[in-house]
């Protein structure tokens, strides 16, 4: 049975969340396999306002299996605080969550080292959310970090107490202020991971997802960030410490590429960044402004406001072909309502040539983006209900989109509820 997988396209934020919430009906398994609490997945239904980390986005439907996947890194004392957030939904942790093995943990440590690189750059920090993802995936790959199945091993807290001291080394040794009670700090953490230790199920988990594909079990494998903050294929160094893209898929769940299906690409109907880095389509005036305004661009899990500009179809292609996207998904088409004229980049200056591909730099000193402008519209979308009653400048702008990057768009979000969803005739 094919794994179908839900990608963030631009720079994170996407709604990727409230996606995998509205497609979860169709899947029995929903697992996440890359990345960590720096996520922040917003789900809004029935008036409440849920913001999920590490949590897949389908803990809520209660026929599904959600696994955290061996891709993630996982913090103990955020994990325990989200499952707490839970509570009051009554909803069977220890029968619908799963977690692998083989996870990292972020250590205390983690988030201090954290904390203390972004001092010691200054002014060249990247814009890290501090929440110890860098140094975990640092760890993972130094061959130095602590996972999921080591504490169930009598022997961890020795392990733990070597790579703590190691990492206490390191922060001595960066010469940094830094403020902290390693005392308070352990004692969190460890109660956090007593409560997960009881409260959790831990699994084999590419054992786990090769049965459940030997019984055919619908499965849909959901990403965090965005494909534009790859390690590898993002705006480098201003990227997250995970491969965001659908090869991560593979490695952060154990799937053979063979066995991926459908590729749902989600973007947003304009274009936001969180934190630093190139953005060559940032705005900086009203119009930006009321983008943030509108469409509340905050960030999920740093409250920091959302850096606002207009869709950047260059970027948008580049992340529909590295992660072979089958279908988009369309998010926040309602912000837009009310502007005369809509922009899009189809084209970038670039060392004195016009490029229609992603550069190696997008340092704004050697690329200009080049628009085309569209007409707006004037309707209020968020009550809308189906596609026939979707304005025609809104479709034609949808139909742009869809020849230019080649892949149809299959749903077009109207609004932040689940409700607020149209399902679009691609044939």
């Amino acid at each position: 049975m094919a794994i179908d997988l839900l990608l963030g396209l631009q720079w994170g934020d996407e709604g990727k969340g409230k996606i995998v919430d509205v497609l979860t009906k169709k899947y029995d398994i929903i697992a996440r396999f890359q990345g960590g609490p720096n996520a922040g997945h917003t789900l809004e239904f029935e008036g409440i306002k849920h913001v999920l980390h590490t949590i897949p986005s389908g803990i809520f439907h209660p026929d599904a299996i959600n696994l955290v996947g061996n891709g993630v890194v996982i913090d103990p004392v955020i994990f325990r605080q989200e499952l707490e957030n839970l509570e009051p939904f009554n909803i069977n942790i220890r029968k619908s969550l799963l977690v692998s093995r083989k996870a990292h943990l972020i250590l205390p440590t983690h988030r201090l080292l954290d904390a203390a690189s972004e001092i010691a750059k200054g002014k060249a920090k990247i814009g890290s959310t501090l929440k110890g993802i860098g140094p975990t995936y640092m760890d993972k790959t130094g061959r130095n970090g602590i996972r999921v199945g080591d504490i169930e091993l009598p022997s961890w807290k020795d392990t733990y107490k070597t790579l703590r001291d190691k990492h206490l080394t390191m922060i001595e040794n960066m010469k940094v202020s830094l403020e902290f009670s390693m005392e308070e700090l352990e004692v969190a953490f460890f109660d956090a991971v007593d409560y997960l230790t009881s409260a959790v199920s831990f699994v084999d988990s590419e054992e786990y997802l090769r049965l459940a594909q030997q019984n055919s079990q619908n499965i849909l494998a959901e990403g965090a960030q965005g494909s534009l903050l790859d390690i590898d294929f993002g705006t480098y160094p201003f990227v997250t410490s995970s491969n965001t893209t659908a090869a991560g898929a593979c490695t952060g769940l154990g799937i053979a590429p063979n066995r991926i299906g459908n590729v749902f690409g989600i973007f947003k109907a304009y274009t936001t960044r969180v934190g630093s880095g190139p953005f060559p389509t940032e705005l900086f005036d009203e119009v930006g402004e009321t983008m943030g305004r509108v469409g509340h661009e905050f960030g999920a899990t740093t409250g920091r406001a959302r850096r606002c500009g207009w869709l950047d179809l260059v970027a948008l292609k580049y992340a529909v072909e590295i992660n072979g996207v089958t279908q988009l998904m369309m998010m926040k088409g309602d912000v837009l309502s009310g502007f005369d004229e809509l922009k899009v980049c189809t084209s970038y200056y670039y060392r004195g040539e016009t490029i229609k591909h992603l550069p190696y730099s997008l340092n704004p000193e050697e690329v200009s983006p080049q628009y085309i402008a569209l007409p707006g519209w004037k309707e209020d979308l968020t009550a809308m209900q189906n596609e026939s009653e979707l304005p025609k400048t809104f479709n034609e702008y949808v139909l742009f989109i869809e020849e230019y990057v080649g892949v149809p768009i299959s749903i077009v979000s109207v609004g932040p509820d689940r409700s607020q969803t149209i399902f679009r005739s691609t044939q």
